[in-house]
């Protein structure tokens, strides 16, 4: 019995010699190790360390609550080389489940843990469903190494395989359940190598700051006995657009199938409010699937804008005369029924001017000048109007200037003026007609928004209103000018209305009242007005005597025909007629029956 207490005695003397031992040995390496002043630093510094938590982005959504862009949960795969016991295993389940490729995933595992770095990421963005898959593998492997272990039949040869060192990191990632849908309008969040990730075009990149939050920078302890949770952050602001849902897929498809139909490189439907600036849909071709936003370099050329609607300028052609016509009217120089002699021909600054079809119309009224799109007509206004106040009312109409829709990616040409180096007498007369001058389909479309709306220029915008804290805040609409009086305004929608009656134009919708106006215009080379190629487009609204919508169509370069009333008048009525039922709108008479009996 002594002697096996001493031989205890001796065990437990022998262990405690051997722990201390250990303990010394430790501490001459911490003092020893060259990264010491690292660690050792006093107080709490040498146990901290900063992180920052990054909260959810907010949703997109349409005006009725459709989801445009949102958040889903992914997976990214990591490996630790420290703890890797069976590499070709990790690399065949990846393969199998994912399709990553087995050869570059041995060779990242090969490499050699580097100084500070013990994982490589293996995968990222794996779906949620694939990532619980290879999870139970993992566990079922683990499950069958523990049974071979115990069993006394197990063979030393026999190596079960493991996904032991194989983690998993939850992450959000931005999903756009619509796809290709409102691509132009929303943009995209990508995510780059790194923490660089951000929104780019549209709504993503306009609004970033918003739908991203604020991260938080929080302390955390580097002792596991002290590591708290990360703190609970609010998410990002969701935003409601202004767009319908349906109205933006009717407008996709009615321009998709128009340009098989006439051959155009690209073209444009925007479609509006305007008595609140709302933008109900805006079409742009080409457009990309959001949820691969990585095919933008295919898709897009360097020189192509994102979002046409927005970023593209352009000399609009006819469309513009809406604008001078409309200056006349307020200015009072003329009304619907002043005459004028058209002789087909008008001299502006010493450069002869001409109609469309070089001919001479004879006596005409302003009904007539716009029915028959004469140029001749057009420039003599702008003569009499003068350089002073032709231009103080593209001015005030917004040519030239930035609209400041919310989206990113705005473009705009300067309007020369007189006495700028690029700008001529003859200007004058060619601005007048939408040649010489440039704008993009947006500025066009506000500009003449303000003689639908009774005068008034209402601020073209994207964002209804905005989720956060539990609580929707609308943003209301915004008066942005007043271009024009809204007698004058009035009396030119009417005269719009009868000229397009009196045409027998191809934007004319049975039952219902629309005002507008027709596009062509030249498109310069460097040699002039040499190519026989346009672009073609309308600009139209409805009911016209409470307007609730206002409609523009820009085809870039048609192939089937050249004129905008071929081209670009048909699309509006299909869109109209279509948009009508969307929108609930009675015909004419049904809506006046309505308005007596109140």
């Amino acid at each position: 019995m002594k002697n096996q207490s001493f031989i205890r005695y001796w065990i437990v003397g022998f262990l405690m010699l051997a722990f201390s031992l250990l303990i010394l040995g430790r501490v001459i390496y911490i003092q020893t190790n060259p990264k010491a002043p690292e660690i050792i630093k006093g107080g709490e510094e040498g146990v901290i360390t900063i992180h920052i938590a990054y909260p959810e982005r907010g949703n997109i959504y349409d005006r009725w609550g459709a989801l445009l862009a949102g958040n889903m949960e992914v997976y990214e795969l990591n490996a630790d080389l420290n703890k890797i016991k069976d590499k070709e295993a990790i690399a065949s389940v990846l393969a199998s489940v994912i399709g990553a490729d087995y050869g570059h995933l041995m060779a990242v595992m090969s490499t050699p843990p580097a100084k500070n770095v013990d994982y490589v990421t293996l995968a990222r963005f794996v779906p949620k469903a694939k990532a619980e898959q290879i999870m139970e593998l993992q566990k079922q492997y683990a499950a069958d190494a523990a049974k071979r272990t115990s069993s006394l039949l197990k063979k030393n040869d026999d190596k079960p395989p493991s996904l032991f060192g194989l983690e998993f990191s939850p992450m959000l990632i931005r999903t756009y359940p619509e796809k290709s849908l409102a691509a132009n309008i929303i943009g995209f969040y990508s995510y780059p190598e790194g923490l660089n990730a951000q929104g780019y075009f549209g709504v993503e990149a306009n609004y970033d700051s918003l739908l991203g939050g604020r991260p938080v920078a929080y302390q955390q302890q580097n002792d596991p006995l002290q590591v708290k949770f990360p703190p609970q952050i609010a998410p990002g602001a969701s935003l409601v657009l202004t767009i319908d849902r349906d109205i933006q897929k009717m407008a996709e498809e009615v321009l998709d199938n128009s340009l098989k139909e006439n051959g155009s490189k690209g073209g444009t439907i925007i479609i509006m409010d305007p008595k609140t600036g709302e933008i109900m849909a805006m079409a742009v071709h080409p457009r990309i699937d959001l949820n691969q936003y990585w095919d933008y370099g295919k898709v897009y050329s360097d020189d192509m804008p994102f979002n046409r609607a927005i970023g593209t300028t352009y000399e609009p052609g006819s469309v513009f005369k809406v604008l001078t016509m409309a200056a006349a009217f307020d200015a009072g120089i003329v009304n619907p029924d002043t005459e004028f002699l058209d002789t087909g021909t008008v001299y502006v600054g010493g450069i002869p001017i001409h109609n469309w079809d070089r001919r001479a119309w004879g006596q005409q009224t302003m009904l007539g000048c716009m029915q028959h799109s004469l140029n001749v007509c057009l420039a003599s206004l702008a003569v009499e109007l003068g350089p002073t106040r032709f231009y103080e009312y593209l001015n005030n109409f917004g040519i030239g200037h930035l609209t400041r829709i919310d989206l990113a990616g705005e473009g705009n040409y300067p309007m020369h003026l007189p006495g700028d180096p690029f700008w001529y007498e003859v200007n004058l007369g060619t601005n007048s007609f939408g040649q010489g001058i440039a704008v993009t389909p947006i500025q066009m479309l506000t500009a003449i928004s303000a003689v639908a709306n009774h005068g008034n220029m209402m601020a073209p915008r994207l964002l209804h209103s905005v989720i956060q804290d539990g609580e929707e805040r609308a943003y209301p609409p915004q008066l942005i000018g007043r271009p024009i009086s809204q007698e004058s305004a009035d009396t030119l929608s009417k005269m719009l209305e009868a000229s397009l009656s009196l045409e027998s134009s191809k934007a004319l919708v049975p039952g219902y009242s629309v005002a507008g106006k027709t596009g062509t215009a030249e498109i310069p080379t460097p040699k002039g007005y040499t190519s026989d190629v346009t672009n073609a487009s309308f600009v139209g609204w409805g009911p016209v005597d409470d307007p609730r919508f206002i409609v523009y169509v820009w085809f870039e370069k048609p192939t089937s025909d050249i004129w905008g009333s071929t081209v670009a008048s048909p699309v509006f009525k299909e869109v109209v007629e279509k948009l009508v039922v969307l929108l609930d709108i009675p015909p004419d008479n049904i809506r006046q029956e309505f308005a007596q009996t109140r």
